[in-house]
């Protein structure tokens, strides 16, 4: 049983492996099924027990060279999973130069814990998610959307940076890469099977209508269904299978975060801010199993690979504290932003602006006595960095 955040991640891990070799035994179910298809087309008049053991002999027989293809499959996906994620969602990896303020919010956490830094990379998106994705230490990346870095304060950023970020440590990326592979040759197999069944059409038997009304028929029959309900089983089970390792492991990621950052408010606002706005166009359903969420509703939400928004939050504040200001409705990005702090506060803020004892409106909350600096004019973006020395600070006056 295990009691503690840490102790849970190693529960989870040991699951996890237990569902991955679920899954790769999945692959010889596949293979069985196919095995006892093609014996029954070609048989034609075999009865049943014959043909489960000529499938059973041939799995025998296939077996090491669907193990080699799998784990061949398993090692190009290795080379070049991220190079196929980066052409689908179109990210490059950036420098401290070019995104200062997401480069620093996570080489402090990596510093804080003493990991390696991941590479760091930004997707064009008007979307606000976020994934990480890697094999290993030199793979191992987080993609935010440009719009999740406009939209998010520094410390909702860094809460999301520490999600994805205690994905990369408790190994959960590696674990769901592995998981979309094997899964993808599944999904692959089934869908050629049913399309050469369904679309094609066929013909069992090389005896022609004789045989298929001879005694061994109705086991050529029920052999065949018997396969395509093994097909479709492998293919629904290798689902869950990906539900069962992406639902669970986003509660530990976000613990993680509130962990590292000992803000569980921060991560609550990041996630009601991403809530309903991260569907990343284009972007296949491996992708978005891997976002900070994905996204589902209605009869859907069933097959979600992530826990619902409210039940993610309804988490936090049981075990780590925090207050849920509920759904918030984010401005346009084009939208005039206001011209001082309490402007500002009283935008973003869904309930209005907070009232200090002394009937101001305060972006600090109910305790209006608390220190805040004086609004300072807007400096235009490729304007000069120095503020005008004549304008005091505030500190002060500048010194030169």
């Amino acid at each position: 049983m295990a009691y503690g955040l840490y102790t849970h991640i190693q529960s989870n891990k040991r699951r996890s492996i237990a569902l991955l070799i679920g899954l790769f035994f999945l692959v010889y179910v596949m293979t069985f099924a196919g095995a006892l298809m093609a014996e029954a087309i070609l048989a034609g008049d075999a009865s049943l027990d014959w043909l489960m053991r000529a499938a059973f002999r041939d799995l025998i027989a296939a077996l090491p060279w669907v193990t080699g293809g799998t784990l061949i499959w398993m090692w190009i996906a290795y080379k070049f999973h991220q190079t196929m994620i980066d052409a689908l969602t179109g990210g490059h990896e950036i420098t401290r130069q070019q995104q200062p303020r997401i480069y620093n919010l996570i080489e402090n956490l990596c510093i804080s814990r003493g990991v390696t830094m991941p590479k760091l990379k930004v997707m064009e998106s008007p979307a606000l998610n976020a994934f990480a994705t890697g094999l290993n230490e030199k793979q191992y990346s987080i993609t935010v959307t440009s719009a999740l870095i406009d939209r998010l304060n520094d410390a909702e950023l860094e809460a999301v940076l520490g999600h994805e970020l205690t994905h990369i440590r408790n190994g959960d990326v590696r674990m769901l890469v592995i998981a979309v592979i094997i899964a993808g040759v599944l999904s692959f197999a089934a869908e050629m099977v049913f399309r050469v069944l369904f679309q094609g059409g066929f013909r069992f038997g090389r005896g022609g209508s004789s045989r298929s009304e001879s005694k061994g028929a109705g086991g050529v029959v029920i052999a065949i269904v018997i396969a395509l309900v093994l097909i479709a089983l492998a293919w629904l089970l290798s689902i869950v299978i990906r539900f069962a390792l992406s639902r669970q492991r986003e509660y530990l990621a976000d613990a993680g975060a509130v962990e590292l950052t000992k803000n569980p408010d921060a991560m609550i606002m990041a996630l009601r801010k991403i809530e309903n706005r991260g569907e990343l166009e284009g972007a296949t359903s491996a992708v978005m199993e891997m976002c900070v969420d994905n996204p589902r509703s209605g009869i859907a939400d069933l097959f979600a690979t992530h826990p619902s928004i409210e039940h993610r939050i309804a988490a936090i504040i049981r075990f780590a504290g925090g207050r849920d200001p509920g759904p918030i409705a984010l401005p346009q990005p084009d939208a005039p932003q206001g011209d001082t702090v309490e402007e500002d506060a009283e935008r973003l803020s869904p309930t209005g602006p907070e009232v200090s004892q002394s009937g101001t409106p305060s972006p600090f909350g109910a305790g209006g006595d608390k220190p805040f600096l004086p609004p300072q004019p807007p400096v235009e973006i490729g304007g000069p960095s120095v503020p005008d020395a004549s304008q005091p600070g505030p500190w002060g006056p500048h010194r030169n």
